[in-house]
């Protein structure tokens, strides 16, 4: 079998070659074909998207007609140690997390211990957003649609030590930047008050809801809901990213107070359990786990999501309950992506036709490699010549770049030359506390300031009068902009402004006592 290899500065960074798939057995007992005649070719294709966008490893798996139709892993799940990904390797799997958290909401729906439509004060009565309709009028339906009127302030929970409680009590704090259900907005913090609301009208965890309502009956047995749990495991990868034209093993990032968002690990050969169980509408093991009502409804527009999208082949785009519903080249495709520190992963199914997709890597940041490997995967499935995915990525990555670079320009642009801070750089130090996104300290660092958020710590170097800017050089902390220090009416800096969410305001922090 053909081998490649990454080569930078003329030094093999990594080998990639697909391990071998093994004879994994169907639901009634027979080996699956693994490579079936539409897929020749598909390792090479897999291997060259690897090397061009720095992939050490990739695992694919695909799902037909309700028989596995090809398993394998690519690359390398720990590169240091040389050990290669395969279908049983664990790999974060991020905001695909969501549809399992909506999984279980159903659930409760089929045993009217929720309801779609009630009001999430019904079962949580302390339930508050800064917007009263929308504390008044939310619903379970609105928190896993994307449509409260929030946009993300990932910050309050990124990196951040607040519990799942602390964050939920912290969302009255939060600005809107829209009228509830009026936009479609990506949130992570509504999927985690779902989990919340789950834990709270069960009595159970979040994490043992998964574990008890949906691993253990679609004999999802390697999966895990902590990123703690999966360095236990004989076959786990290590995420990694790429810094200074070099890849980089990072640290396994913690999200568990954020679980219900997007923190579950899997791996190919659970996870086309998982996906057939969506396919054959809530039945798994010959038992109805999810009502077919309820998982027609996931499964169903519920929010416009965008507009028409700019490739012919991709229909327009919709949210269901926790999933993205469009088509692809003419079939309704349900997807979603998710990716977290290191980790991107891709599922999808086309449900008339019965094929399932799962693809997960161990490679952070701008990675398009699962999306494009995903629709190779159904071009050569259902017969159809293969879209070019790859130069039109490429187009649009570097016109993306193009975009970065002129906004950068025009930023700079803004500086007023000649420029000082109006105080001591000493007269900023303190402490500052915001109620939703708790306390920042900053410090004099030399010639410059230094803004601590918990365990991320930035220089603020002045950009001109009392703004500086966040700069990180190792390019390793999600804080980035400018912060405008104000003063009260006796001159006194007692307040700091910082764009920690880019769709509202700078959130304020006000100067408290250490």
């Amino acid at each position: 079998m053909r081998r490649f290899t990454l080569v930078l500065a003329g030094v093999a960074l990594l080998t990639l070659a697909p391990a071998p798939a093994p004879a994994l057995q169907t639901k009634d007992g027979k080996t699956a074909a693994v490579a079936p005649p539409s897929v020749n070719g598909l390792d090479e294709f897999v291997m060259s998207v690897m090397k061009e966008w720095h992939v050490p490893g990739l695992a694919l798996g695909v799902i037909k007609n309700g028989q596995l139709a090809l398993a394998k892993g690519y690359g390398l799940r720990d590169v240091e140690s040389k050990l290669p990904v395969t279908p049983r390797t664990l790999m974060a799997i991020g905001s695909n997390s969501k549809s399992f958290t909506v999984t279980v909401l159903g659930m409760l729906v089929d045993e009217k211990k929720l309801d779609w439509d009630k009001p999430v004060r019904t079962w949580l009565p302390d339930f508050q957003l800064w917007d009263q309709f929308a504390t008044r009028e939310m619903t379970p339906r609105d928190l896993v649609t994307h449509r409260s009127g929030l946009p993300r302030h990932d910050a309050l929970w990124y990196g951040r030590s607040f519990t799942r409680k602390e964050l939920y009590q912290r969302l009255r704090y939060l600005e809107p930047s829209a009228s509830f259900r009026t936009r479609y907005q990506y949130q992570n913090l509504m999927f985690m008050t779902a989990g919340y609301l789950e834990e709270q009208v069960t009595g159970r965890s979040w994490d043992d809801l998964i574990k008890e309502r949906i691993f253990t009956p679609l004999g999802m047995t390697r999966s895990n809901t902590s990123v703690t749990e999966s360095p236990k495991s004989d076959d786990f990868a290590y995420p990694y990213g790429w810094r200074d034209s070099t890849l980089v093993k990072l640290p396994f990032r913690n999200i568990d107070a954020i679980g219900p968002a997007g923190s579950i690990n899997s791996s190919i050969e659970d996870m086309l359990k998982y996906i057939q169980f969506r396919m054959d509408q809530g039945m798994a093991g010959g038992r109805q786990l999810l009502s077919k009502e309820n998982e027609r409804q996931i499964q169903s527009p519920q929010m416009i999501a965008g507009g028409p999208s700019e490739s012919e082949e991709l229909g327009f785009s919709t949210y269901g309950l926790g999933l993205g519903v469009t088509t692809y080249r003419g079939h309704k495709l349900v997807s979603h992506g998710g990716g977290i520190d290191g980790f991107i992963s891709a599922m999808s199914w086309l449900p008339a036709d019965k094929l399932g997709v799962m693809v997960l890597t161990n490679f952070g940041g701008n990675n398009p490699v699962p999306n494009i490997v995903a629709r190779n995967v159904y071009d050569r499935f259902l017969g159809l010549d293969q879209v070019d995915w790859v130069g039109r990525t490429r187009k649009q990555q570097e016109e993306g770049r193009a975009r970065q670079e002129k906004m950068r320009q025009e930023r700079e642009a803004e500086r007023k030359p000649g420029t000082s801070p109006s105080h001591e750089l000493a007269a900023y130090a303190g402490s500052y506390e915001h109620p939703g996104y708790g306390r920042v300290t900053i410090q004099p660092a030399g010639s410059d300031l230094e803004l601590t958020l918990d365990k991320f710590v930035v220089k603020l170097k002045h950009f001109h009068y009392d703004v500086f800017e966040m700069t990180d050089p190792g390019n390793t902390v999600p804080l980035s902009g400018r912060v405008a220090f104000l003063t009260n009416k006796k001159g006194e800096v007692d307040r700091v402004g910082i764009p920690l969410e880019p769709n509202v305001s700078d959130i304020l922090f006000s100067r408290v006592s250490p």
